[in-house]
């Protein structure tokens, strides 16, 4: 079953683009289980594209954020080929215009802006008490656990398409089964880091960073309903994406996704996340909307979340 596999070389390859032309590049894709590519593959690498247009040395610029919007599905059996525009180059920021195609059509569109790093005042909210990474069980320990209380009545290709092993490792503090889901609160922390050493290049750190925020966070909105994505009648997707970088991280090393989700109405849940190393440093902001549509619901169904506090 070698392509049930996305190693993080996997992940490292995926990011090496192909240079077509001047501001134009080609990126492939895995299969990660899902119906179309990952959404977190395509913003990582139109990043990379992005950063393939700036000029090098001399007051090097850094992402400090991005903007995302998913428009189609992506088609995991086809290259994507990604457009930059090159926007503006000031003094002290860039910014780029990225759009991903595939079949003659924009599935994807990402504004990224990169900063000289400068000196500025510095202010962040704690990191919460939550217990070690090494205290708690790996999710794909999990996730073979579930699959295995279904049985029979779970398929071959479902069953293998879930237990894929993916080239990020997550340890969820508050684990919750998608096959049996409970009502709760908005609001979970998941270790994460990649499977594997990464290379020193600050750049493969930053777009790996980027690759595993879009992990985790769209189901964040669905916990307060007793459901997920893998429910009957479910409609799920990313719609848009954004992430605020606000230091460098290592992603081979652990760090903390804190998720809450605030609201959700008209089919679209929000979701928001803060990102943290071990030595509680706060590392990345990220905000996302995602379709969480029920065809089997007949009429709205309020849900408040005073009764979690």
């Amino acid at each position: 079953m070698k392509d049930m596999k996305n190693t993080i070389s996997d992940l490292v390859e995926l990011l090496d683009l192909e240079n077509l032309e001047i501001n134009l590049f080609r990126g492939q894709s895995r299969n990660l289980g899902g119906k179309s590519v990952y959404g977190g593959q395509v913003v990582a690498q139109s990043l990379v594209a992005a950063y393939r247009t700036l000029k090098q040395g001399t007051n090097e610029r850094i992402a400090h954020s991005l903007h995302a919007y998913f428009l189609r599905p992506g088609d995991m059996e086809a290259p994507i080929v990604y457009d930059v525009e090159r926007i503006r180059d000031g003094l002290g920021f860039s910014v780029r215009r990225i759009k991903a195609i595939q079949h003659g059509k924009t599935i994807f569109t990402m504004m990224a802006s990169f900063q000289v790093p400068e000196v500025g005042y510095q202010h962040q909210m704690p990191m919460p008490d939550v217990p070690p990474p090494e205290d708690v069980i790996d999710q794909s320990v999990l996730r073979k656990q579930w699959v295995d209380e279904l049985g029979d009545s779970i398929s071959d290709r479902l069953r293998q398409h879930y237990l894929r092993e993916l080239p990020v490792e997550f340890r969820p503090i508050q684990p919750q089964n998608p096959f049996n889901p409970e009502k709760r609160e908005p609001v979970r922390q998941i270790w994460f880091r990649s499977h594997g050493g990464l290379p020193d290049d600050a750049l493969v750190q930053q777009c790996a960073l980027v690759y595993a925020t879009d992990f985790n966070l769209l189901g964040t909105a669905f916990l307060p309903h007793g459901t997920s994505y893998m429910q009957p009648g479910m409609m799920v997707t990313s719609l848009d994406h954004a992430v605020w970088i606000y230091r460098p991280a290592r992603v081979d090393e652990w760090l903390l996704y804190c998720m809450d989700s605030p609201g959700a109405i008209d089919a679209r849940g929000y979701s928001r996340g803060l990102v943290y190393n071990r030595q509680g440093e706060l590392v990345a902001c990220v905000a996302q909307e995602s379709l969480m549509r029920n065809t089997n619901l007949s009429a709205p169904t309020p849900t408040t979340l005073e009764g979690f506090s």
